[in-house]
């Protein structure tokens, strides 16, 4: 592994493993616990049900069957598997390389009586212990976004699926590559507070697609369907701002919460000036 790609993940490591707390209480924890946006549309008007709504598109998009194995690439907390056994009937495996994201996924898997059905692996989505064509989906839910090598992710995909198979990606995009210099500074505020390298165009992830193998590869801007969601992350990260930055002054929190509450805002910022969007990335292995 080259040494960037190893200080990333453990930078991703020491992100998640600080944010703990954070994710758990300030944004879902449910029988189905999210670490990402929610889809506001004429299914969902509600935080809980947008955050469910994701899974249920995301699903509709891989056109996940029952009994197919799908690999959630980064993981979390485990909710998206949760919700395709409950919802799809399909056998999910989760990944992450944060290991105490995979014992909250176990104990989760555990309590809500799921633990035969599903799978949690502390592995790197990008160099995975897999044999080739392994799974019938790839879905990878603002995952994707920490990797260094986003063509590395790609190809790693293209070799785990099956013929036929399907990848799935929930997706911030930088508009433009490069951004003017206050764009660049601004994204860069907000990435490096989430432990994520650079965002991709979608002229560089159509390229990483087709390199890889991918045919009838699409990309579908749903920054409409995410935006009341991410509203409400900047809205919720500026009330606590100040209160976050005495704490952290105290040591009641540390400087990675605090950053990330700072990405928070700056992720919205970045957008309202046009700066990215979110997007889901949809590809076929062909048979």
């Amino acid at each position: 592994m080259r040494e960037t790609d190893k200080k990333q993940l453990e930078d991703v490591i020491e992100y998640y493993d600080h944010t703990r707390y954070d994710y758990r209480t300030a944004w879902d924890d449910s029988d189905n616990p999210a670490v990402h946006f929610g889809f506001y549309d004429e299914h969902a008007d509600k935080h809980s049900d947008a955050l469910q709504n994701t899974n249920r598109t995301l699903a509709e998009y891989a056109e996940v069957k029952k009994g197919e194995a799908v690999l959630d690439a980064g993981c979390g907390r485990g909710g998206s598997c949760f919700w395709l056994i409950k919802n799809k009937e399909a056998i999910p495996t989760g990944i992450t390389p944060v290991q105490s994201q995979v014992d909250d996924c176990n104990s989760k898997a555990k309590e809500l009586g799921l633990s035969n059905q599903v799978t949690f692996v502390n592995a790197d989505y990008c160099n995975t212990p897999f044999e080739d064509a392994s799974f019938d989906v790839v879905w990878a839910c603002e995952s994707l976004c920490h990797a260094a090598d986003k063509a590395a992710f790609y190809k790693e995909a293209y070799r785990l699926l099956r013929p036929g198979g399907r990848i799935v990606i929930a997706e911030y995009l930088r508009n433009e590559r490069p951004l003017p210099p206050k764009g660049e500074e601004l994204l860069a505020a907000w990435l490096r507070s989430w432990a994520i390298p650079d965002i991709d165009s979608q002229v560089e992830h159509e390229q990483h697609a087709a390199t890889s193998g991918f045919s009838h590869f699409e990309v579908i801007d749903y920054t409409s369907k995410t935006r009341v969601s991410l509203r409400n992350l900047y809205e919720k990260s500026k009330l606590f701002k100040h209160v976050s930055k005495l704490w952290t002054y105290f040591t009641k929190r540390s400087n990675v919460q605090h950053q990330n509450l700072i990405g928070s805002i700056r992720q919205y910022e970045a957008l309202e000036a046009g700066y990215w969007k979110y997007c889901l990335l949809v590809g076929r292995k062909d048979r």
